[in-house]
């Protein structure tokens, strides 16, 4: 009869139960940094510009040596696109003769 805390199975968090940084995670990260990039495009573009970025940023992961993903890359470059011209949009937006004043 086992007791509480000493079971058969060993500690609940394993080395088969901890989460990977690799593979998978930071893949789907680089692609949905690539779908809100070019979204941005065409809506939101101040909102998702940024968010294309972090993703991007995400998936390159912390190493600053070596090859990196080229859809991490896509989505932090393209990001940081969207996200200056979504500015440059609102400021000619916010000059006079342009419908706001």
């Amino acid at each position: 009869m086992a007791s509480f805390g000493q079971g058969a199975r060993g500690h609940p968090r394993s080395r088969g139960r901890t989460w990977s940084r690799t593979g998978p995670d930071r893949a789907t990260l680089a692609v949905v940094g690539v779908i809100c990039a070019i979204a941005g495009f065409f809506v939101l573009g101040i909102v998702l510009g940024p968010v294309a970025v972090v993703c991007g940023r995400l998936a390159m992961g912390r190493s600053r040596a070596g090859s990196r993903p080229a859809p991490a890359v896509v989505a932090l470059a393209l990001g940081v696109v969207d996200t200056v011209l979504a500015v440059v949009r609102l400021l000619g937006a916010t000059t006079p003769g342009h419908g706001m004043l």
